[in-house]
């Protein structure tokens, strides 16, 4: 598998994390987790399929992933090339007017969302040029006729960084009082905005951290602790959902990306 990542241009970095790049020459397995925004997908060679379940579901040429809570098991086809545009949360609402929390746990075709014939050309432009960065140049044309006269919610993006400063642990009344909203017209707010409720964004920002910033010998006790946990079955249960495995059994197996 080769992974080429690109940052965004000036104008996208307030809504863009990063394009990337996943090419394969042989078929492969991998666990995608649960991340803070939603995914936008065009592929333009091969197949890949969601495994995730006892069915094989193989996946649209394009589509929009919304927030989940939970991994799935993505297979690529040999000879494979997928571009992936990763939003920052609260991003995809520059692109995407549907209330984003209606994609929770959904995958959906992009022709629900874009007209399908301009679909169509961007996804023959991707496929005609030789180079990732000349794809880069191509989508994000695409990208910044939605986003000129778009104007961000500063509410939203003041409360995703208490909750990212806290590491996901910080109590959501909180984040209301502090932003002078009742909870509930905060939550339908941040749902609207991110793609889910505050509580489950602030739940992946904490597992997140915990997988991104494990040492390779740390104690797993000591981990479920600095993350606010006060007993290792609560830690462990959670920690399940989020990858599909036991903390012991995940940071054994490498990730392909």
């Amino acid at each position: 598998m080769h992974i080429e990542r690109f940052a965004p241009g000036e104008i996208l970095k307030p809504f863009i994390r990063q394009y990337v790049f996943v090419e394969t020459t042989e078929e492969l397995t991998n666990r995608i987790l649960p991340d803070t925004a939603l995914v936008m997908a065009i592929r333009y060679g091969g197949n890949i399929s969601d495994v995730t379940g006892l069915n094989t579901n193989q996946l649209p040429s394009s589509l929009i992933t919304g927030l989940k809570k939970s991994p799935r098991l993505i297979n690529y086809g040999s000879a494979t090339s997928n571009m992936l545009i990763l939003f920052k949360a609260a991003g995809a609402a520059a692109f995407f007017k549907h209330p984003l929390h209606e994609l929770f746990e959904a995958s959906v075709p992009l022709d629900n969302f874009i007209a399908p014939d301009k679909l169509t050309l961007l996804q023959e432009q991707l496929a005609q040029v030789d180079g990732n960065q000349q794809r880069v140049a191509i989508v994000e044309r695409f990208l910044v006729q939605h986003v000129q006269t778009y104007k961000q919610d500063q509410l939203i993006i003041s409360a995703l960084q208490k909750i990212r400063l806290s590491k996901g642990q910080i109590r959501i009344r909180e984040l209301a009082d502090a932003h002078c909203l009742s909870q509930d017209a905060f939550e339908k707010r941040f749902r609207r905005v991110v793609g889910t409720s505050p509580k489950q964004f602030a739940s992946i920002v904490k597992i997140k951290s915990i997988v991104d910033n494990k040492t390779q010998n740390g104690s797993l006790t000591q981990v479920a602790l600095n993350a606010g946990y006060f007993d290792q079955p609560h830690f462990n249960k959670e920690f399940k959902l989020f990858t599909g495995l036991s903390p012991a059994d995940f940071f054994k197996i490498p990730r392909a990306w």
